[in-house]
């Protein structure tokens, strides 16, 4: 019986954006043989993939043996149900679960079924979210619609599609807006990119099978050791989303991070799209913690066997909406003993319940 997590790809985008067109290509690409696709309702994405096989529950097989299906009810149960048919032997093993959802879809909720529930976590992991941006009509569509806003904030990778339609200035100024409300992610253009580029996005480099953090925490060739906040000031629409890293040269001790972030989802879990980050832990330093965190639910933690790359520390990504920057960095401050300005006592804070009240965001 398989025992490695099936890897859960959620791929998003507006209304009109070329989801479709992604799905149907990643669908007829050998590479993804063994992948099972959950889409929201079959008369809504026209799949032009041969269909050998529909039963009544939804379920439809392709030449190649992948699977599609609907979300029946709570996509949780929907998930379930291919984990059942996994090991009753019903389908063959599953390498990969791609996730399309509506145009109009907020992908946090999403997000929170695949890593929130208690039994499909173990069965599952997250592999990241694609969002598709189209290259002629996304820059007003993210200035009008929120929903399209947060789609690209909590994306791991963005893809340009409709390329060829539009020109390079007009491309050049939609990778500036994306990369205001995304400074991490990549970009990357439909046409020109294969399918693991597209669709390929979690902690673990899919070809050398290695844990590739700094891509995974979205840092590249942007410096996540400074400030974002200047990128987003261009507009109203863009302020309110904001993508910022705390960093910690020293190890902690997991209680330390555990109460720090406790006190975060307790008091601020609605505006904090997503998280992720790499702890050093005081207690086995040589192997660092991995978190992922949605709104107020935190996956639980992960060790890595070692440190992939030669930088330690503490380093946390947060994307957050309407959030103030400066009461999250003062808050870590106060627990990690970071100097900054009118930080609070740590003591209080974790003593003295009654403190958190007035050390709460406005």
């Amino acid at each position: 019986m398989r025992t490695d997590p099936i890897a859960v790809s959620i791929l998003t985008g507006f209304l009109g954006s070329g989801k479709t067109t992604l799905l149907n290509r990643l669908l007829k690409d050998p590479a993804l043989t063994n992948t099972a696709v959950i889409i929201n309702e079959f008369g809504e994405v026209a799949i032009d993939h041969l269909l050998v096989e529909q039963s009544g529950d939804g379920v439809i097989e392709l030449s190649d043996g992948c699977l599609c299906c609907t979300v029946r009810g709570e996509l949780v149960d929907t998930l379930a149900d291919l984990v059942d048919r996994v090991q009753t032997g019903k389908v063959a093993a599953l390498d990969r679960i791609v996730i399309e959802t509506t145009g109009l879809a907020d992908p946090v909720p999403v997000l929170q079924s695949v890593m929130g529930h208690p039994a499909l976590m173990h069965a599952f992991r997250l592999d990241g979210v694609v969002t598709v941006v189209d290259a002629v009509n996304g820059g007003p569509t993210l200035w009008a619609h929120e929903e399209a806003r947060r789609q690209v904030a909590v994306a791991d990778r963005i893809v340009l599609s409709k390329t060829d339609l539009a020109d390079e200035g007009e491309i050049a100024e939609l990778k500036t807006k994306l990369r205001r409300l995304n400074p991490g992610a990549e970009i990357v253009e439909a046409a020109a990119s294969g399918t693991a580029a597209l669709i390929a996005c979690g902690l673990y480099d899919p070809a050398t099978k290695i844990a590739d953090v700094s891509r995974w925490l979205g840092e590249g060739d942007h410096d996540h050791h400074h400030d974002h906040s200047h990128d987003h000031a261009h507009s109203h629409h863009d302020a309110s989303i904001r993508t910022f890293s705390l960093v910690h040269d020293r190890p902690v001790s997991w209680s330390t991070i555990e109460m720090f972030l406790d006190l975060l989802r307790s008091t601020q879990g609605e505006r904090l799209l997503r998280m992720k980050g790499i702890i050093e832990i005081a207690e086995d330093p040589e192997r660092p913690l991995v978190i992922h965190g949605v709104q107020k639910l935190l996956h639980p933690p992960a060790r890595l066997p070692a440190w992939p790359d030669g930088q330690r520390g503490t380093r946390l990504v947060l994307i957050t909406h309407d959030l103030p920057e400066d009461y999250v960095r003062r808050l870590f401050g106060a627990f990690v003993g970071q100097p900054a300005v009118d930080a609070p006592d740590r003591a209080a804070i974790v003593d003295n319940p009654l403190a958190i009240a007035g050390f709460r965001a406005g």
